[in-house]
């Protein structure tokens, strides 16, 4: 799969947004969120198990996937990105896919699966509290409580050993919804991001180059060559993970509400598990399933969409601006 997968991806003209999305599109965007975003945490498990290191792994990954969209992208007539386009990806291929993926993948040396995915999947928590500070709509009693709950579930599954013993697969759990959840509201507002697919290719870009320069800070290296397992498990996160998945979701965050966008994150979290107990072995434990439904919960709390507030009365004063004459 070291190019396109033969499925077609939406918005692949080198236009900006459609003005009016199709239906179908969005059902095979959410269906790539929902089941290819949720089986990636296991095709990452094996990636790992299998010799790859994990930031030379998402570096090579995303460079790969990166450069393979932009040159479909380029050879049907897409303008080259300008050098406030290429900062704007820069910026948001850092939070999104170095800080983001890059922490998922570390923690995934000693964490299963479905519990990175389970964490990764509080996301929409994060959203919640950025939106607050950003633009002053802050949580609603329900999401009040979503919040108390998601957190609490993320602390059942620190006390109960679910998160590992070590230090550094915590902090980057902790630290990856939190990145993403950042660099998914800055790149809908940010007025120099790129049109269309163009932002997905240049941010795996920008993102590859930082995570192999860090890979190579850090002293990664092969040890061996991968298993075949491991080989098939790259390229799969190469042509589903990031060139189908990473441009649904970009896709979804042009076309779609913000709730519909991040619904995905109390379903990756189930596919995972089931994926990771069918195919790898991974066991939850009592407490990992008592903080499962904890943060699926409080997700859903976060996500629903709120009742619109009923209109204002018209005013029946005749100097008021808009007002009614009797």
């Amino acid at each position: 799969m070291s190019s396109l997968p033969s499925i077609a991806i939406p918005g692949l003209s080198p236009a900006s947004a459609a003005p009016a999305p199709r239906r179908q599109w969005l059902y095979f965007c959410l269906f790539a969120l929902y089941v290819i975003w949720g089986s990636t945490y296991l095709g990452m498990r094996f990636a790992l198990m299998g010799g790859f290191p994990p930031l030379m792994l998402g570096g090579s990954r995303f460079l790969l996937a990166g450069t393979c969209l932009y040159v479909l992208l380029r050879l049907k007539g897409a303008p080259a990105p300008g050098r406030r386009q290429w900062a704007a990806s820069a910026f948001t291929g850092l939070l999104l896919l170095v800080i983001g993926n890059g922490g998922i993948a570390i923690a995934q040396q000693w964490v299963p699966s479905g519990v990175a995915a389970l964490v990764a999947g509080s996301m929409p928590l994060w959203a919640a509290l950025f939106g607050g500070l950003t633009a002053g709509q802050w949580p609603g009693t329900s999401e009040r409580w979503g919040l108390a709950l998601g957190f609490l579930g993320i602390a059942v599954l620190n006390q109960g050993g679910a998160m590992g013993s070590h230090w550094l697969p915590m902090v980057g759990l902790v630290l990856a919804p939190i990145s993403w959840a950042f660099g998914s509201m800055w790149s809908k507002r940010h007025p120099h991001m790129a049109p269309g697919l163009m932002a997905t290719a240049t941010q795996m870009l920008c993102a590859g180059v930082m995570l192999l320069g860090v890979s190579r800070l850090w002293g990664e290296r092969m040890e061996a060559l991968p298993t075949p397992r491991a080989l098939l498990a790259f390229f799969y996160l190469v042509g589903f993970g990031s060139l189908v998945a990473f441009s649904a979701y970009g896709y979804l965050l042009t076309h779609a509400r913000p709730a519909l966008a991040t619904s995905y994150a109390y379903v990756n979290p189930l596919v995972a598990v089931l994926l990771g107990w069918l195919l790898a072995g991974e066991t939850p434990g009592p407490a990992t399933l008592g903080a499962m439904a904890a943060i699926l919960v409080a997700v859903m709390l976060i996500t629903r969409k709120a009742p619109a507030a009923p209109p204002a009365p018209p005013s029946r004063d005749p100097t008021a601006p808009g007002g009614l004459a009797r």
